[in-house]
């Protein structure tokens, strides 16, 4: 006779091997076509661990604006590059950074794909506002 208590470990073991495998499938990259759809003419929020890491708006013509949450806004534009999705910015043109995007249960999500790959994205917020940048600050 066969012990239940094993065939139902055996059966928890698959579950929880389905369930841990469950996000590398949905991890699927977005295509460059998706991607675009996606952001253009919209602002987009993102936060990494529960806490708000910066905003980009996306612009037509693959045309960017960033800022870090609490710093100033950094012109630049994306392009593809494989699966990957890269940024270059007005003030550091040589720096590439380049992510992974897929669709979350929630919405965008990303993976950095240089030298910290550990650093995933998620969106928080997606709105068609244009990216509110206030000017350096003047005066005394």
């Amino acid at each position: 006779m066969t012990n239940p208590f094993g065939l139902m470990t055996q059966m928890l073991a698959a579950l929880a091997a389905t369930v841990l495998l469950a996000p590398a499938v949905a991890q699927t990259p977005m295509s460059v076509q998706e991607f675009e759809e996606y952001v253009t003419g919209r602002t987009l929020t993102f936060g990494v661990d529960g806490m708000p890491y910066g905003i980009e708006e996306f612009r037509p013509g693959r045309r960017v604006v960033w800022a870090f949450i609490g710093e100033d806004c950094r012109k630049g534009q994306w392009f593809p590059r494989d699966a990957q999705i890269c940024f270059v910015y007005d003030d550091a043109p040589a720096v590439e950074h380049c992510w992974i995007f897929w669709r979350g249960e929630a919405g965008l999500n990303a993976r950095f794909m240089g030298e910290d790959p550990a650093t995933e994205l998620y969106e928080v917020e997606n709105s068609p506002q244009p990216l509110f940048c206030p000017g350096p600050q003047i005066g005394v």
